[in-house]
């Protein structure tokens, strides 16, 4: 029930919105938005959720409509329904009457929602796993994964891939040289996953039965954003296939061409973008390795070509021919 007092009282449960923060959100489902100084009084507008950053000015937040907030907060308790069917029924009490208020469609609301905090994110990604019945596309960036990070998928996937949905992860070549993600796979049914890997990828990317997508907004990865208009998610889901097509089966050797001049595939990678002017940071996040194995990489090159310095390495990575494309057969 909403409390009776005048004067909120920070923190309370959803269960108890407070006056200001009804008076608020009410104000926001009518106007269709709200200004972020207004919110002050009523923190718990952003804590539980009802209000989500506007996409096109920070300045401002949008109301998540009612009906959301319920179908979101109401998925877990179902299954759970005989220990949580009183907090069910007063969540029910509590949106209800702003049920009627919001001055513009969820869909069109929903398109692009700004999700803050890893908790946020993770309660979107869960849901939405939850909710997934055919496929789940993954795009997964970075190095060998530890066994906290691979655990944790392996909770979030096992539930779905039992009830049948299928899915595809990219990662990259990089995890081959841990036996992690073996290991994970080979608790999983391999009719209902199939990963492969490429070298170079996007930023990570979860798209669920091509009608909702996360994608990362932030470096940090504190921000994200849940897509669900159409063409939004069909352009990425073509993205997805385009790099599922150039990927290996994990169980398959990688494409690498042979070493030239003592250069390997995946140095000749890093060649090509130190040409193309990226510091080794950048050169080390996009091949998925850490910093320290890239300049490992790069001392091995300038030795190969016999490079005193980084600017003479740029000219001897130019005029020895490794970038070529067929660099395995040209004649030393």
């Amino acid at each position: 029930m909403v409390t009776t007092s005048t004067k909120p009282t920070h923190p309370h449960p959803i269960t108890e919105l407070c006056d200001e923060g009804a008076r608020l959100y009410t104000s926001a489902l009518s106007a269709g938005r709200i200004a972020r100084a207004e919110i002050e009084p009523a923190p718990c507008l952003v804590e539980f959720a009802l209000l989500h950053p506007d996409p096109d000015d920070a300045n401002w937040l949008r109301p998540v409509p009612p009906s959301a907030i319920l179908a979101q907060r109401l998925h877990p308790i179902e299954r759970e329904i005989r220990d949580r069917r009183k907090l069910t029924i007063e969540l029910t009490d509590v949106f209800e009457p702003f049920m009627n208020i919001s001055s513009q469609p969820s869909v069109a609301t929903h398109a692009i929602t700004v999700l803050e905090g890893l908790a946020s994110i993770n309660a979107t990604l869960d849901a939405a796993t939850a909710a997934c019945k055919d496929e789940i596309l993954t795009i997964q960036p970075g190095g060998v994964r530890g066994g906290d990070m691979l655990s944790q998928s392996l909770a979030r996937v096992r539930e779905p891939l039992d009830r049948g949905v299928r899915m595809r992860t990219l990662y990259q070549h990089t995890v081959r040289h841990g036996p992690g993600v073996f290991a994970y796979l080979e608790q999983l049914d391999p009719r209902q996953i199939q990963v492969r890997t490429l070298e170079q990828l996007i930023d990570r990317m979860i798209i669920f039965d091509r009608s909702t997508a996360v994608i990362p907004a932030r470096r940090d990865r504190q921000v994200a954003l849940e897509l669900r208009h159409p063409g939004l998610v069909e352009y990425l889901v073509s993205v997805f296939d385009q790099f599922w097509q150039q990927a290996t089966p994990l169980r398959e050797e990688t494409p690498y061409s042979p070493a030239h001049n003592g250069i390997t595939g995946v140095q000749r990678t890093i060649a090509k973008l130190l040409i193309d002017g990226h510091v080794d940071e950048a050169i080390a996040r996009r091949l998925g390795m850490n910093v320290r194995t890239c300049r490992a990489h790069i001392a091995k090159i300038a030795a190969a070509l016999g490079s005193g310095s980084r600017a003479q390495l740029g000219y001897l990575i130019a005029q020895s021919g490794v970038l070529e494309k067929d660099a395995g057969s040209v004649r030393e």
